[in-house]
C-alpha cells in the first residue's frame, strides 16, 4: 500500500502544486494585512515623534545637588543608636532647630568609596523601622559637609539617602538571562534583545510624547504595535505562525486601547491618589495625567497579550500536525481547549501581578475597614481594578480570533501528500475526533498503538523514520 506515496529521506511527502499554490495564496493574504499595518504604523510613528524638548517644565529634582552637596557612597562599618543631639555638629546642642531632646536616632559609620575616614550617617527613622541597615551594606548618602552655613542651621553633616544595589541587580540579571538562554537557547537570547529593543521605543518615543502633550491614545497604539511586531518577528521568525499571533495581538490591542479609552472617562482616572501624579500634573501644562494612566493601561497587557497570541497560535500548528487530517471546525474545538485553560491562568497571573504591585496600598485600605465596593472603586484602587479588567477583556478575546486566523491560515497552507495525510505522507485510515490532541493515541487502530493517526496500514518506513518525526513535520509544516 505504500507504493503509491512518494516519501522524502525523512518519511514525508512532496508538496505537490496545489499545495504549494494554497500556501503560496495564504502567505500573500497575510501579507496584504501585514504590510500595510505596519507601514501605516511606522508612517504614524514618524508624525507623533516627540521632538524631545523640555521648555516649560519646572522640575526641582531631588537628586540634584545644591553647591557644595554632594552625593557619596560607601559601605557601613558599624551601627549604633543614640541621641538625636549628637546629629548635631559640635557646639549646636539646645538650638531651635536641633532635635527635641530624648528622641533616639540610627547612625550607621560608613567608610567613604573614595577613601578617608568612616563618617558618621545619620539614618532616616522610616528606614531604620522598616528594614534597618547592617554592617557591610553599602548606601548613598548627602555631604553637607562643606557647605557653608549648614551648621547654623542645625544641619546633620552626612544623611542616608538609599542603599547601592547595583550588584544585586547585575547578579540577577545575569542569571535570569543565563537562564533564558540556557533553556530557550537563540530564541531565548532574541527575546531578550527584542525586550531591550522594547524599553527603547517607551523610553524615546512613548514616554517623551506623553511629556510633549501628543494624543495618548495614539502614542499608546502607535508604540505597542511597534513593540509587538519588533518583539515577535524578532524572537520568533518570520512565519505565517509569527503572523497569525501578530494579528491576534494587534486585535486583542485594539480591544484594550478601546476599552481603556472609555473606561479612563467613565471612571474618572485622574490620579489623584498618586503622589507622583500629582507631582507631574504641576511640572508642565501639557503633561494631561488621565492620557498617562490611559497609556499605562494599554501597555501593561502588552506582555501578556502577547504570551497568549504566540502560545494559541503554535498549540494550532502542533494539533495540525498531529492530526492533520482533522476539519477546520474540529481543530478549532480542539485549539480552544487549550485557549481556555490559558484564559484561566492567564486571568490570575494579572489579578495577582498588580495585587502584588497594590499591596501597601490594599494594607492601607484594608486598616481603613471601609466596604469592599467603596475600597474598589476608591481612587487609591480604581486604577488597579479597571487595569485588571481591561488587560483580561482584552487578552480573553484575542485567544479565540487568534484561533481562528491560525486554523484559517494551517489549513490553507496544508501539504497534501497524494492519497496520504497532509504534511505527513503517512495513511490516515483513522482522523482523530476534536481535541483528540490528548487521547489521539488511544482512539488509534491497528498495530499502530499510541500513534495517533495512524493504522496498519501505514507505509513502509513511516515508523522508522519517528525518531527525525518531529524535524521533519516542521520542514513539512508553513510557519
Amino acid at each position: 500500500m505504500g507504493a503509491g506515496h512518494s516519501h522524502t529521506p525523512q518519511g514525508h511527502a512532496h508538496p505537490t502544486p496545489q499545495s504549494l499554490v494554497a500556501r503560496k495564496r495564504a502567505n500573500l493574504i497575510l501579507a496584504a494585512i501585514l504590510i500595510p499595518l505596519t507601514l501605516l504604523t511606522l508612517v504614524a510613528m514618524a508624525l507623533l515623534w516627540p521632538s524631545g524638548s523640555k521648555e516649560g517644565i519646572t522640575l526641582a529634582s531631588p537628586y540634584a545637588a545644591a553647591p557644595g552637596v554632594t552625593f557619596d557612597t560607601g559601605k557601613i562599618q558599624r551601627v549604633v543608636t543614640g541621641s538625636c543631639m549628637d546629629a548635631l555638629p559640635p557646639g549646636q546642642a539646645g538650638m531651635d532647630a536641633a532635635p527635641q531632646q530624648g528622641s533616639e536616632c540610627t547612625f550607621a559609620f560608613t567608610v567613604p568609596d573614595k577613601g578617608g575616614n568612616p563618617v558618621k550617617v545619620v539614618i532616616n527613622p522610616d528606614v531604620a523601622k522598616s528594614h534597618g541597615v547592617k554592617v557591610g551594606d553599602n548606601i548613598r548618602y548627602l555631604n553637607l559637609s562643606k557647605v557653608q552655613g549648614a551648621e547654623a542651621q542645625g544641619t546633620p553633616a552626612y544623611v542616608f539617602v538609599d542603599f547601592v544595589r547595583t550588584l544585586p541587580i547585575i547578579f540577577l540579571a545575569v542569571l535570569y538571562a543565563a537562564v533564558v538562554i540556557a533553556v530557550a537557547r537563540w530564541r531565548g537570547l532574541r527575546a531578550l534583545i527584542g525586550l531591550v529593543g522594547a524599553y527603547g521605543v517607551l523610553v524615546s518615543f512613548m514616554l517623551p510624547g506623553l511629556v510633549e502633550g501628543k494624543p495618548p491614545l495614539l502614542l499608546a497604539l502607535v508604540g505597542s504595535t511597534v513593540i509587538m511586531i519588533g518583539v515577535l518577528y524578532f524572537a520568533h521568525g518570520f512565519s505565517a505562525r509569527t503572523s497569525t499571533a501578530l494579528l491576534g495581538t494587534m486585535f486583542g490591542l485594539a480591544i484594550t486601547a478601546l476599552l481603556a479609552a472609555w473606561a479612563t472617562d467613565a471612571a474618572n482616572l485622574a490620579g489623584v491618589g498618586s503622589h507622583d501624579s500629582a507631582t507631574l500634573a504641576n511640572i508642565s501644562g501639557n503633561i494631561s495625567i488621565s492620557g498617562i494612566i490611559l497609556c499605562g493601561l494599554i501597555i501593561s497587557g502588552l506582555g501578556v497579550l502577547n504570551d497568549v497570541t504566540i502560545t494559541q497560535s503554535s498549540a494550532v500548528w502542533e494539533l495540525w500536525e498531529l492530526a492533520p487530517e482533522t476539519s477546520a471546525r474540529q481543530l478549532f474545538t480542539s485549539a480552544m481547549r487549550i485557549g481556555r485553560d490559558h484564559i484561566a491562568s492567564t486571568v490570575y497571573t494579572i489579578a495577582f501581578a498588580y495585587a502584588g504591585a497594590a499591596l501597601p496600598v490594599l494594607i492601607l485600605v484594608m486598616l481603613y475597614e471601609r466596604p469592599l465596593g467603596d475600597a474598589l472603586t476608591s481612587a487609591e484602587l480604581s486604577e488597579e481594578v479597571i487595569r485588571t479588567l481591561v488587560g483580561s477583556v482584552g487578552l480573553v478575546l484575542a485567544i479565540p480570533v487568534t484561533t481562528v486566523i491560525a486554523v484559517l491560515v494551517v489549513k490553507a497552507t496544508g501539504i497534501k501528500a497524494p492519497g496520504g495525510a497532509a504534511g505527513t505522507g503517512r495513511s490516515a485510515a483513522v482522523v482523530p475526533p476534536a481535541g483528540a490532541a490528548d487521547d489521539a493515541g488511544s482512539r488509534a487502530g491497528g498495530s499502530a498503538g499510541s500513534r495517533p493517526g495512524v493504522t496498519d496500514a501505514a507505509p513502509d518506513g513511516a515508523f522508522a523514520a519517528a525518531p527525525a518525526g518531529r524535524r521533519g513535520r516542521r520542514a513539512a509544516a508553513p510557519d
